[in-house]
């Protein structure tokens, strides 16, 4: 017997589905539904079998695309480790030429960042992924050879434009594969490479550092040539090991494959197909969906605080304990982002148990802002480096989150690729902010920034609990609607273009 078989009779409206005996086959075809016209799934899995295909698609997929989103963060963020070992002075950089350099790499991001997407689902996420990681690669390797301003801010802005399609590629490119619930967790995995990114970074650069010299290269110059060494070889090998689709995956059987496509449709109301041809209907719907701009607000708001950390840690740390050494500077940022990895995995976790994402996002933020409360309230050393892990314990997880978020609730593929998207872009505008956040003048006590991420984190408590609001209520009115009455006369097609205007979709929160 299949380990897909239909629901009881009485579950099911047989006018919208497949007839009894007939299984994940039919649900995985295109043009079927594998819903009922209320959003009903109209067939079972065997649990057990699930979660060994869960496991399989873990195994296969998961680890590829962190260890190169690790690298795509370490290739992004090393030049803040290179700034604290003569990066500057080299450079002959003064007043806010840095500042300048890190705002040069986020407008390229962001300018890029939804055609980025658009363009990983139409040539497919398994080659897309690994073409732009050995761009990026390739970029961090220029950043060793550069003389002046002028020729780093050409590399950062190459730089950015690679890494634009980077984080919502690979969330969208998992959304083909997980479940709604499921999702959260499995871009933590990813996601936690973030802060890793700045562990594993200031151990690598602490280590690079004690090296006198590579050929003709030496000092910071040295950091951005191992690294970018490893992006481009990591990036070869994922040619060869990125499956762009359960339905080309070599390492599933023909059953495997149909479940996959099947479990992940029947979470899609209306929709026939798991992979839609694109159309510009869809791309807006994603776009200008109510939980797409209210969380890409709040991802926006979130990133002025990552990515400030990211490249302004090593100064932080530095600004601390002043009397210590270059290498001992670099190893005194690893802690704090140490915690900030095990948080990005826990509380993805607990939104995976209990299906919730918008709960958890409102949880996150006050330890966040207790943190930067800190900075402001004290000069106390060892009170301030305490208060960096404060903040990265929760400040790392909305990355997961918020993208998870976008993705559950959209439902054609097409439309989740643009709303990742736009997550990813305002994302990205938070971190052009970032950049000039912790300004020369305000330093050591950096109160400017401080004070604009304690800013930035309020509003986004706001921003949740409104919008946390406003989905429970709008569901109570869709829940008076009849779906029957509301889709009466629409042929097929023109119910999968209604995406989350659909009768029957709830907001997931």
């Amino acid at each position: 017997m299949s380990n897909l078989e239909k629901k009881a009779s009485s579950d099911v409206d047989h006018s919208e589905g497949p007839h009894d005996g007939e299984t994940a086959h039919y649900a995985a075809e295109r043009g079927h539904a594998a819903t009922d016209a209320h959003g009903n799934a109209l067939f079972h899995i065997d649990p057990k079998v699930e979660a060994r295909l869960r496991l399989k698609i873990d195994l296969m997929i998961v680890p590829t695309v962190s260890l190169l989103y690790l690298f795509c963060f370490i290739d992004r963020a090393n030049i803040g480790n290179a700034k604290i070992a003569g990066f500057e002075k080299d450079l002959g950089l003064s007043g806010y030429d840095y500042n300048a350099l890190l705002s040069i790499f986020y407008i390229s991001y962001i300018v890029f960042e939804i055609p980025s997407n658009i363009i990983c689902k139409w040539m497919g996420p398994g080659w897309f992924i690994p073409l732009i990681s050995l761009g990026f690669g390739i970029c961090s390797l220029g950043t060793a050879f550069v003389d002046n301003f002028a020729q780093c801010a050409g590399v950062r802005f190459l730089l950015g434009m690679f890494e634009a399609g980077m984080m919502p590629g690979i969330a969208y490119y998992l959304s083909r594969w997980y479940r709604r619930a499921e999702l959260t967790f499995r871009l933590s995995l990813y996601i936690v490479m973030a802060p890793l990114a700045g562990a594993f970074g200031g151990l690598l650069a602490s280590g690079i550092l004690t090296i006198d010299r590579i050929g003709t290269l030496t000092s910071w110059r040295m950091i951005f040539i191992v690294e970018g060494i490893i992006t481009c070889g990591i990036s070869i090998i994922a040619f060869f090991t990125l499956t762009d689709r359960p339905s080309t995956a070599r390492w599933l059987t023909a059953e495997e494959k149909e479940i996959a496509i099947a479990r992940v449709k029947a979470e899609r109301v209306g929709q026939t197909q798991v992979l839609d041809k694109m159309d510009k209907k869809k791309l807006w719907q994603g776009i200008t969906n109510p939980v797409t701009l209210s969380t890409s607000t709040i991802f926006l708001l979130n990133n002025i605080t990552v990515q400030g950390l990211a490249f302004f840690a090593p100064t932080i740390v530095r600004t601390i304990y002043p009397a210590e050494t270059v290498v001992k500077q670099q190893l005194m940022t690893v802690p704090p982002y140490a915690v900030g990895a095990f948080f990005t995995l826990l509380i993805p976790l607990l939104s995976w148990i209990f299906d919730k994402r918008q709960v958890f996002i409102i949880a996150s933020v006050p330890l966040i802002m207790t943190g930067y409360t800190m900075f402001l309230a004290t000069t106390n050393p060892n009170v301030r480096y305490g208060a960096t892990f404060l903040v990265t314990s929760s400040l790392f997880a909305l990355g997961p989150i918020t993208n998870g978020q976008v993705s559950a609730n959209v439902i054609s593929d097409t439309a989740r690729s643009s709303a990742i998207g736009m997550n990813v872009m305002m994302g990205n505008i938070g971190g052009l902010i970032s950049t000039w956040s912790f300004l020369p003048f305000d330093g050591p006590n950096y109160r400017i920034g401080n004070g604009l991420n304690l800013a930035a984190s309020g509003t986004v408590l706001i921003i949740a609990v409104v919008t946390l609001l406003w989905m429970n209520r709008d569901n109570a009115s869709r829940e008076r609607k009849n779906v029957e009455e509301e889709l009466a006369g629409m042929s097929p097609a023109e119910v999968e273009d209604l995406d989350w205007k659909h009768p029957a979709f709830r907001w997931r929160p």
